[in-house]
């Protein structure tokens, strides 16, 4: 559908639940980032190095930038990107975690839904 009404705009949602086997492997490569990076002001650097310090999920959601995803699509500017992360109790055999009829109900309305697996 292209008309003149359509919006150039598209909101990508995703979500992940990662398992991290090693934390302060995650912590080091989060460390050698902050420190490597030149364009980040000393207070700030401090700041975020106490961060993923003290938390694997700080320390992760430090070295995943959703704007990576886009690469060098052709034809895509990123106007906006967040996101965060969290510990979280999972079990993937709970029907808590499973995608629901009404979520995929949602889904629909929105947009395709790809299930991987």
């Amino acid at each position: 559908m292209s008309t003149p009404e359509t919006s150039r705009y598209v909101r990508i949602r995703t979500e992940l639940v990662v398992k991290v086997d090693d934390a302060g492997a995650v912590t080091k490569a989060a460390l050698c980032r902050i420190a490597e990076d030149p364009d980040m002001p000393e207070g700030e650097r401090a700041y975020t190095e106490g961060a993923v310090a003290d938390d694997a999920a700080e320390a992760l959601a430090y070295l995943v930038d959703p704007s990576d995803l886009l690469g060098d699509l052709p034809g895509v500017e990123l106007a906006q990107a967040s996101w965060s992360s969290e510990s979280i109790d999972y079990d993937p055999d709970s029907p808590d975690w499973a995608l629901d009829a009404e979520d995929e109900a949602d889904d629909a309305e929105e947009g395709e839904v790809v299930r991987l697996g």
